[in-house]
């Protein structure tokens, strides 16, 4: 299954795939040359497929729970403060995804979309520390009856070029649903009330609507 976000995209790999094998049938005659071409653009192809797969992950919705976003590894757990809607002192939880992590965003909490914006920005690597607020990002401010306000930040990466933000202010949105895609390399921050009890650890592989980030 894939995700709507990339359609297009995979329809432009396969004829773009497609000629290349004719191309080369036709037109080169070393075979090992021609072999060569059709493998790199099969790898190709497969990996624009691996990145837009979107696996049916669907959740019965929890409020004392925080699920992952997306899929990644964690990469940032410490208090910090943030200076765009809060203004005071949050936890903040990073999950990094790696250009064959899959990519699309999940909504970690049900609850009422109070804040939903986009700025443009950078494309500094996603680990970076001034990527959170200098890359082109998405901040999206859910509030959820058991945990309150939480945010979360889609931030592009260095190859991410597109961000796909569906969160629209004054919706109900439901835990697991898709709320977004990033598109080539990036990464989401959490940020939560101080307190929350943390349910992951450095480096560890988180799974979008699988593993849980937080519990009340």
């Amino acid at each position: 299954m894939f995700h709507k976000e990339g359609f297009k995209i995979i329809l432009g790999s396969t004829l773009l795939m497609a000629a290349a094998v004719l191309l080369t049938d036709q037109f080169v005659d070393i075979i090992w040359l021609r072999m060569t071409i059709q493998i790199i653009a099969l790898l190709l192809y497969i990996t624009v497929l691996q990145f837009f797969r979107n696996p049916n992950r669907m959740i019965a919705a929890n409020d004392n729970q925080i699920v992952a976003p997306v899929d990644g590894k964690v990469v940032v757990i410490e208090e910090v403060f943030e200076s765009e809607y809060f203004k005071d002192q949050r936890l903040q939880v990073s999950i990094f995804m790696s250009p064959i992590n899959v990519h699309v965003t999940r909504y970690a909490v049900s609850g009422l979309v109070k804040f939903s914006k986009y700025h443009p920005g950078k494309f500094l690597v996603a680990w970076h520390p001034k990527a959170s607020t200098e890359n082109e990002r998405t901040t999206v401010v859910i509030e959820n009856k058991v945990f309150g306000e939480i945010m979360y930040r889609q931030i592009a990466g260095a190859l991410a070029k597109r961000i796909v933000n569906y969160a629209e202010e004054g919706t109900q949105v439901v835990q697991g649903d898709d709320a977004g895609f990033i598109k080539f390399g990036s990464r989401v921050d959490l940020f939560l009330p101080l307190g929350t009890k943390v349910n992951v650890k450095l480096n560890e592989t988180a799974v979008g609507n699988k593993t849980i980030i937080a519990i009340s």
